[in-house]
């Protein structure tokens, strides 16, 4: 009787076998697609991000951002495709469970037997996550294997260049990224965001210096596109290390005024013109842009005296930076001329002339009516903060001596 049992599980088991077996392939099938799916959507999802960032930072403009983003979300579209369809069309469980009953009870009804069916359930999906390191790098892996398998001179491949080469700048795999940059430049000659993106990370093999090629490869993106915001900020970097800080400003500048008006990438340009400021013994008091204002003649020097009213008296210690700064009363907010002292000078006489200027086309000579300011800051940055005390004179009209300035003023 044992054997008889034996024979008749192992014939069940067997007729089990040859019936689930087809019906159990499609459903692994369909979770192998939907993980690869998920897999090829998790490098898309970290591609967003990055041109995100690149946005953000400068390194891309506006329209290269949209086509990119486009690009990507088509892509992912087809990926999410793939994913669902796949589960939709298979819905083994209630299949696999009517089976996994029916053939016991069919089979060996009048022996009693009750098979197991809910043990050929399959089990439900684990919940996908973020992928790891390692598997990003396999997806980066995935995707360098099928660049270097597409013909070479086909244009279209751009994109998927430049995305591996980003991606391996991500990972800081520099030498990667400048090769798979290397390749898109090789389809696009003279792309200016190429060509920075190309200079950013041969600059990080130098430690972070960006003279010599990448200087090379950033003039020449401007030289294309005079408004690329990762080229001027880059070419702005590459002064400052220079200590030319007068084409920094001017880069920087150029950044600020195509950079997005929200956004981290435009407050830094602005602590980045402040920074380059000071180191020349000049702040900036405000982040708009130098505009064009009618010039009338004016004297080329204003002079006057700087007092600190008692009530602040407390709050001043003698290691305080004092800025003294004139500007027109109507039309752009740069100083005309700028003079740095300490705190411990207070009371101070100052004189301000046009040797102090920011700009050539920006002096005192080329104002009638201005406002001299003055402002007391704790840590030294150019930029105005919480905290500093400041002051102002009125609009002068005309009077070039004997200005007086109270600073009697906390700034929130």
């Amino acid at each position: 009787m044992a054997l008889f049992w034996v024979i008749a599980a192992a014939l069940l088991l067997l007729a089990m076998w040859m019936v689930l077996s087809t019906l159990w392939r499609k459903p692994m099938q369909a979770r192998h697609a939907q993980s690869a799916s998920q897999s090829n959507l998790a490098v898309l999802k970290a591609q967003l991000q990055q041109i995100d960032d690149d946005l953000a930072q400068g390194r891309i403009d506006a329209a290269q951002h949209q086509a990119t983003r486009a690009e990507i979300e088509r892509r992912a579209l087809d990926e999410e495709s793939v994913a669902i369809a796949p589960l939709r069309e298979a819905s083994p469980r209630a299949t696999l469970l009517l089976l996994g009953v029916a053939v016991p009870v069919l089979a060996l009804g009048l022996y009693g037997l009750i098979g197991t069916p809910a043990a050929l359930s399959p089990p439900s999906l684990a919940a996908q996550g973020e992928p790891s390191p390692q598997e990003m790098e396999a997806m980066v892996a995935k995707l360098a294997e099928r660049m270097a398998k597409q013909p070479p001179g086909n244009v279209a491949d751009t994109e998927g260049w430049v995305m591996l080469g980003r991606s391996y700048a991500v990972m800081q795999r520099y030498p990667e990224a400048s090769r798979a940059f290397a390749r898109a430049l090789q389809l696009m000659p003279g792309d200016a965001q190429i060509l920075v993106d190309q200079a950013d990370v041969l600059a990080m093999q130098q430690g972070g210096n960006l003279q010599g090629e990448p200087l090379r490869l950033i003039d020449q993106a401007l030289q294309n596109n005079p408004s690329n915001l990762k080229g001027l900020a880059l070419a702005g970097t590459a002064a400052f290390e220079r200590k030319d800080y007068a084409a920094a400003i001017d880069y920087w500048t150029r950044a600020r005024a195509a950079a997005p008006p929200e956004g981290e990438f435009k407050r830094s340009l602005e602590q980045s013109i402040a920074e380059a400021r000071a180191a020349t013994g000049a702040s900036v008091a405000s982040t708009g842009a130098a505009a064009s204002t009618p010039k009338a003649p004016a004297a080329a020097s204003i002079s006057g005296r700087v007092t600190l009213s008692p009530a602040l008296a407390a709050r001043v210690a003698p290691g305080d930076t004092l800025f003294v700064f004139a500007r027109a009363a109507e039309g752009p907010r740069m100083p005309l001329a700028i003079l740095k002292r300490s705190g411990a000078d207070l009371p101070l006489s100052f004189t301000l002339d046009d040797s102090m200027a920011m700009a050539p086309e920006l002096k005192l000579s080329g104002f009638a009516n201005v406002v001299v300011g003055a402002r007391l800051s704790k840590s030294g940055n150019a930029m105005p903060q919480g905290g500093d005390l400041e002051g102002a004179s009125a609009p002068l009209a005309g009077q070039r001596s004997g200005v007086e300035v109270v600073i009697d003023t906390v700034r929130p």
